[in-house]
């Protein structure tokens, strides 16, 4: 007698500030739930070491040490985050950098506010941003914040990170067929019964319109960033909610991307850096990045429609009839 195919069953919940959804396929909705709530509980877990919104979260402990000189024991997952935030730091020429905390709060303030921030408020705040006055030890968990005002912000990494533990929980539970999204930020496990993969929308623009095309994948993440929705208009100048680490502002270039890789903490950084990079010099990290690709969608100045993709996205692509 030929066994059943596994169930499939849905859980949602708010985690880390926005809505999570898993779909994973389990033999009994006991079983699934179970593993379902250790993930969320997994997640609210990291929610505490990593954001930079709860003042008695680790990371907000760790920044209020920054120009004291010491090195601050910090634990595996904060110091693992690091770790790969610094790299791509390096690898993006300082595009990606979590060290923009000072940056991201003065920027909040404009969008609330709806105007520029002072020449001197930008000037202070950049002065305390820099990613090579963050120090992590490559051999254990010290971290030092080499400057006073350093505040460390890791809304571009984070819920990758999470996304790609929760589904490190669900396979301990014994499911591996799942997909998790992380409002955006999607996670692929094994592919579901009788499917060759997920099937995922590849829409940079995130808007209603009919897709640039589709990816069949397993085990992989997609994750998509842009200022579709999430900008602001000053002086009539359109600004992202995205900083450049360089300049202190929102970014003007009016791009989107989506990006594809062999893991979420991967994909989620990544699309931060190639949105403040631009297509031509993203492109060239998202080629050298092993199991990598990437689409940007950017509205030229004459506001044409740019598309860019990498040659490992034209291969993944199936096209949307139109």
């Amino acid at each position: 007698m030929q066994a059943e195919d596994p169930g499939r069953f849905e859980f949602s919940q708010v985690q880390m500030g926005v809505p999570w959804k898993l779909i994973l396929y389990a033999d009994d909705e006991q079983s699934a739930k179970a593993a379902a709530d250790a993930a969320f509980a997994k997640v609210a877990a990291l929610n505490t070491i990593l954001s930079d919104y709860d003042p008695a979260s680790e990371l907000s402990r760790l920044s209020d040490t920054a120009g004291s000189g010491k090195w601050v024991p910090v634990s595996g997952d904060l110091w693992l985050v690091l770790c790969r935030a610094q790299e791509l730091a390096a690898e993006s020429e300082g595009a990606f950098d979590v060290t923009v905390g000072p940056l991201v709060r003065l920027w909040r303030r404009s969008r609330r506010q709806k105007e520029l921030p002072s020449p001197e408020r930008l000037a202070e705040a950049l002065a305390a941003v820099g990613y090579k006055h963050l120090e992590v030890d490559p051999t254990k968990p010290v971290v030092r914040l080499a400057k006073s005002g350093m505040r460390l912000d890791l809304g571009g990494i984070a819920m990758g990170y999470a996304a790609d533990e929760a589904l490190e929980v669900l396979r301990s539970h014994g499911v591996s067929r799942a997909m998790i999204d992380a409002s955006g930020d999607i996670l692929l496990g094994d592919a579901p019964p009788g499917k060759e993969g997920w099937r995922i929308a590849v829409d940079p623009a995130a808007d209603d319109d009919t897709p640039l095309g589709f990816v069949t994948l397993t085990n992989a993440a997609v994750t998509t960033s842009g200022d579709t929705f999430q900008f602001v208009e000053i002086g009539g100048k359109r600004y992202s909610h995205i900083v450049d680490p360089k300049t202190g502002l929102g970014l003007t270039d009016h791009s989107s991307v989506v990006v594809v890789a062999q893991d979420c903490i991967t994909a989620d950084s990544l699309d931060t850096a190639a949105l403040v990079m631009g297509p031509e010099a993203a492109l060239k990290l998202i080629e050298a990045t092993h199991g990598a690709a990437a689409v940007i969608l950017r509205t030229s100045a004459d506001h044409r429609a740019e598309v860019h993709q990498s040659s490992r996205m034209g291969q993944l692509l199936e096209k949307a009839k139109r």
